[in-house]
């Protein structure tokens, strides 16, 4: 399989599972002296695992959460944003520029500042109250944080269980995920490597993906354009500009908006021959049980688009590390 090195995968999901205990230690000391509400702070690929977040916890959770897009805090700011606000950030080289003056300005608002920095002596890394240096799985990360939120308010009983069974099957899971993606991956690479553009469709905690994944990955790092909207908007707007030819994807999950995407899912063959469905459901979770797929549902989705990702990759003969602008220019 092209850029898949099993044990690596593995290590990388376990090591994020690690990390749990110091995630816990915390949490656990902010619940313990109090706290009003908490905000999740990112920009680009981090908003959009924000988001996941924040519908994760708005699902099962009474817990004032919400999130922030950086740039648009510092343009506007946010009244809810001061004492007594926990603000969770993430961070792969712990420079940008929005991350670091929004985390400033939160901070002197009196916000206290969880930062899951990639490098340890990164700007962000020094700034932040708290921080755990871990690369990747970032979106695993965040759901260990709200879970621990939401288990010291009693509102997820089955904490222990869970995590159990992410600590014993998660990674492995994973990884046979994208095993059985691989030739899904290929041939979906193969028929959409020259799209004009691409309609990618999400709603739950698969919004998030679909954002990143239409922007963090298809047009930053495949240079292709794309649209992402959420399912509950699909029959507001898009469904008129949907025709025989058009290139759609539904990212189909398993948590309490399935219903909007699997309406989208259903409504497409009747206008359009070019449409993908890409269900979680259809891929097995050993060892998982049924009522916990629906929170990593993600995560499955993740799985799947990086056997997309690395077949594109081959098939344009575009590296996913190049840039024309990104970082390259100032702006």
């Amino acid at each position: 399989m092209l850029k898949f090195d099993e044990q690596k995968q593995i290590d990388s999901v376990n090591g994020a599972l690690a990390l749990r205990g110091q995630i816990n230690e915390i949490v656990d000391g902010f619940c313990k002296k109090g706290y009003k509400n908490i905000c999740w702070l990112g920009i680009g690929g981090t908003y959009a695992s924000s988001m996941q977040a924040v519908v994760h916890m708005k699902e099962k959770s009474e817990i004032d959460t919400f999130v922030e897009n950086a740039a648009e805090y510092l343009a506007t700011g946010n009244k809810r944003i001061g004492e007594g606000t926990v603000i969770v950030i993430s961070s792969v080289t712990g420079s940008t520029e929005e991350m670091v003056k929004g985390v400033k300005k939160a901070q002197e608002a009196g916000a206290k500042v969880i930062g899951f920095i990639d490098k340890e002596t990164a700007e962000l890394a020094k700034m932040v109250d708290y921080e755990i240096a871990y690369p990747t799985n970032e979106q695993l990360k965040f759901f260990m944080v709200a879970d621990r939120f939401m288990y010291n308010k009693g509102e997820f009983p089955e904490y222990d269980d869970y995590y159990a069974q992410m600590d014993a099957h998660l990674a492995n899971a994973l990884v046979e995920v994208e095993k059985c993606a691989d030739e899904f991956g290929k041939t979906f690479a193969e028929k959409h490597k020259d799209d004009s553009i691409h309609y990618f469709v999400g709603a739950g905690n698969q919004w998030g993906a679909t954002y990143s994944y239409a922007m963090c990955y298809w047009e930053e790092q495949h240079w292709i354009r794309t649209k992402s909207i959420h399912a509950s908007e699909f029959f507001h707007g898009m469904l008129e500009i949907v025709d025989r030819d058009t290139a759609v994807t539904v990212f189909v999950g398993e948590d309490s908006q399935r219903p909007l995407s699997e309406r989208v899912a259903k409504f497409l063959p009747r206008i359009c021959g070019n449409y993908t469905i890409i269900d979680t459901k259809d891929y097995e979770l050993k060892g998982i049980s049924p009522e916990y797929r629906g929170n990593i549902s993600h995560l499955v989705m993740h799985a799947v688009t990086q056997r997309i990702d690395a077949h594109l990759e081959k098939i344009n003969c575009h590296p996913m590390e190049i840039r024309r602008y990104y970082r390259r220019l100032d702006y």
